[in-house]
């Protein structure tokens, strides 16, 4: 089973910003497979919506830092560990500065990005990068063929409804070919679909605690986006599993384990990274509970 974990990057965390370095090279050491960061803009002190179905926001996102420099940090302390974004709002971005940024991440890191993407649920995130907050849906399907084109043709370019990218040279390529894996999160039919139709893989959710209903669930998620690959002539096979796990605070690291034991015999996902911004209140615990977790997997 291949277990990572999310870099200090939110709430307490973030305030110990000079450490990730550190982290990133112990939790290489410890055995992590993964490391990932996440994408917050702002947490509004008045949100239009919530966060999680919930009328505010946590805490943990009134403190942030750059999932882009976070990455290169990580990347340069490590030699092994996939790097991950889970996930980039991508259409907050445009797609030429987004193409820079992950194939910088990509080059520097000799090809261990994995590239996380979502559209989002907050408003006034939108409204602070100056993006309209409708047609999320079409704006990440041509942010997608924008990355793309500029991934893998030279001279590349791309006119869309809502994207457009003038025509230019693009000598630097990602390492990895023919791009960086793309996987997409989300639970909606439309996303399934899109994941089914065009992503390398899915990043779906499980949190801790909750009960085996919850596998069953990821279950049958998963079984759609197989249909809508094999309806769109791809091989449901080729496209990954990464699940994140977001740790209630005050779970023991054994509950963590058992967690993710429980989902992977039940869905036969093996690919998992944990995410301990609510659960601990420092970076020294967080290596103590991850090197723990890793112990209780091994």
């Amino acid at each position: 089973m291949k277990v990572g974990v999310s870099i200090p990057q939110h709430g307490a965390h973030a305030h110990e910003g000079h450490r990730v370095a550190e982290f990133a090279i112990e939790m290489e050491k410890a055995g992590a497979h993964s490391l990932w960061v996440g994408d917050r803009l702002l947490a509004a002190t008045n949100p239009k919506v919530g966060y999680a179905g919930a009328d505010t926001i946590p805490a943990e996102f009134n403190s942030v830092l750059d999932p882009f420099l976070l990455l290169g940090i990580a990347g340069a302390a490590t030699e092994r560990v996939r790097l991950g974004t889970n996930v980039l709002i991508a259409p907050l971005y445009r797609p030429a500065l987004l193409a820079r940024s992950l194939t910088t991440v990509d080059v520097a890191s000799r090809g261990r990005l994995v590239a996380g993407f979502g559209i989002g649920w907050s408003p006034e995130e939108y409204e602070a990068a100056g993006v309209p907050f409708t047609k999320r849906g079409i704006r990440l399907d041509e942010t997608l063929d924008a990355l793309e084109a500029i991934w893998t043709t030279d001279p590349a370019g791309y006119s869309g409804t809502l994207v457009s990218v003038p025509e230019h040279r693009v000598e630097l390529k990602p390492v990895q070919r023919p791009h960086p894996p793309i996987h997409l999160a989300g639970f909606t039919p439309a996303t399934l679909q899109r994941i089914g139709r065009r992503a390398d893989g899915w990043l779906p959710v499980v949190p801790v605690p909750s009960a085996p209903e919850w596998d069953s669930r990821l279950v049958a998620l998963r079984d759609v986006i197989d249909r809508a690959a094999e309806e769109a002539g791809r091989d449901p096979g080729a496209i990954e599993t990464i699940v994140r796990v977001n740790v209630k605070a005050g779970t023991p690291v054994e509950r963590i384990a058992e967690t993710i034991e429980r989902n992977s015999a039940a869905t036969g996902f093996d690919d998992y990274f944990v995410d301990f911004m609510y659960a601990t209140d420092s970076v020294d615990g967080a290596m103590a509970a991850a090197t723990r977790l890793f112990d209780l997997l091994r």
